[in-house]
């Protein structure tokens, strides 16, 4: 099975330049800058005017299965995400029940085999009492550990100090820290229902989840991380002040997520709790600062951290109304967006959600056009349009996006060299694959 992508800007590695790219079977067998490549027998896409670039990686997804499958199922959420242009996930594990022992990741594992359209890959999730189960840790198959060091989620809130120390120190993989002051969070949960009542408007959910509560949380990973020689990975930085803790040449990374880059806490006048996530969007001042620094290489990731939740159980304020909202399918052509407006450049956004994933995790052969490479791509197209809720494909039929102008559509993606979403449909026919991490 040949693919021939003709006259295409290709955006790879820091340069875009026109020219053209070969499938054969599920890799890329050739790029060709300047000039067509011979496409006797093959499929052949004209794709001039668009720009064509690795899929991007999201390093950050909430799928909800098993347990949570009235919100969404793998088979939806990747759904979605192949029409984003979205190629391999990585899955977190408060689902129910908790990704918290290496037989339920299998389970996971084989679960995303049968349903998954994209790439994919879970994360362990860390509690008080599994460090054994962290230990055993297959790293070739896992991207890592997932921490939530607050933000409580059932027995995943990891508290004890001890219990830290060691998992920072004995971890064979790369800790993804969720990184929110509990005890702040509630001492400010109970003032603020003696001020409101029992569900204060939800706009105080950025004051009641605020700065220094992601601060002095990040703070602490990081000295812990510094301590052990630990990888950590800090979730969705939110705060200016985080963006200094960032210091890869000693193992520790920012991510960023899409949310926290679009939105601010003014924005809750007109999006409500939609917009309702943990850790809270901030005020300007701190979306600036992250924009700033995904130029500026102190952001090493943008995710999504994607998080249906139906519509009903986004109701409320900011204590009753659940915290999440759906991203992926629309969060490549949010971040090309946000290019034109001259926050970033292409090739930096390749980077961000393309090869940066890859090399961060070691995720082997994909997040870069390379001849040998497996062919995951996205092929966008410039065309302004209104997101409209009847082209969600996530099952909780929902996006903070709707109603709001983007300026780039993907044409189509392709997994493992097969076309899953060609613009209008996704094949749902096309299985992914399970991602390999480390050293073949």
């Amino acid at each position: 099975m040949k693919t021939v992508i003709q006259n295409a800007t290709i955006v790879n590695e820091g340069q875009s330049f026109t020219g053209s790219l070969l499938i054969e079977d599920d890799r890329i067998a050739d790029i060709a800058p300047g000039r067509e490549i011979p496409a006797a027998g093959a499929e052949t896409v004209d794709a001039e005017g668009m720009l064509l670039m690795p899929g991007v990686i999201d390093d950050h997804v909430h799928f909800r299965e098993p347990g949570l499958t009235r919100k969404a199922t793998m088979h939806t959420e990747s759904m979605a995400a192949a029409a984003g242009g979205v190629t391999s996930v990585m899955d977190m594990p408060n689902v129910v029940p908790q990704t918290v022992t290496n037989e339920l990741l299998r389970e996971r594992q084989a679960t995303g085999l049968r349903e998954m359209h994209v790439n994919h890959a879970f994360f362990l999730g860390a509690t008080n009492d599994n460090l054994e189960e962290v230990k055993r840790l297959d790293t070739a198959s896992s991207p890592g550990v997932k921490l939530f060091m607050g933000s409580s989620t059932g027995n995943m809130l990891v508290d004890r100090e001890e219990t830290l120390r060691r998992l920072f120190r004995e971890s064979p993989a790369l800790i993804m820290a969720h990184c929110e002051d509990s005890a702040r969070i509630n001492r400010r949960i109970e003032e603020y229902r003696e001020r409101y009542g029992e569900d204060p408007d939800v706009h105080f959910h950025s004051e009641i989840r605020d700065e220094e509560a992601c601060l002095e949380s990040s703070r602490l990973a990081a000295a812990l991380a510094r301590e052990a020689g630990a990888r950590l990975h800090i979730a969705h930085i939110t705060t200016a002040e985080e963006l200094a803790l960032a210091a890869p040449e000693a193992g520790i990374t920012l991510e960023a997520c899409v949310p926290h880059l679009l939105y601010t806490s003014d924005d809750y006048a007109g999006k409500g709790s939609l917009i309702k996530c943990n850790p809270a969007v901030k005020g300007v001042r701190h979306r600036e600062a992250l924009r700033q620094a995904l130029t500026s290489g102190l952001i090493t990731t943008v995710g999504t951290d994607h998080a249906p939740h139906l519509l009903s159980e986004k109701a409320g304020g900011a204590l009753k109304a659940m915290s999440g909202m759906p991203m992926v399918q629309f969060s490549l052509c949010s971040m090309l967006t946000l290019a034109d407006e001259g926050v970033l450049t292409k090739e930096r956004l390749v980077s961000l959600m393309c090869h940066n994933p890859a090399r961060l995790f070691g995720i082997r052969e994909r997040g870069f056009l390379r001849p040998g490479y497996k062919a995951d791509l996205t092929l966008v197209r410039p065309e302004a349009h209104t997101v409209t809720k009847d082209e969600i494909l996530s099952l909780c039929g929902w996006s903070p996006r709707e109603g709001e102008r983007v300026t780039w559509q993907v044409a189509a993606t392709w997994v493992n060299g097969q076309k899953v979403w060609d613009g209008q449909r996704v094949d749902t026919g096309v299985r992914g694959e399970a991602l390999r991490f480390g050293a073949v």
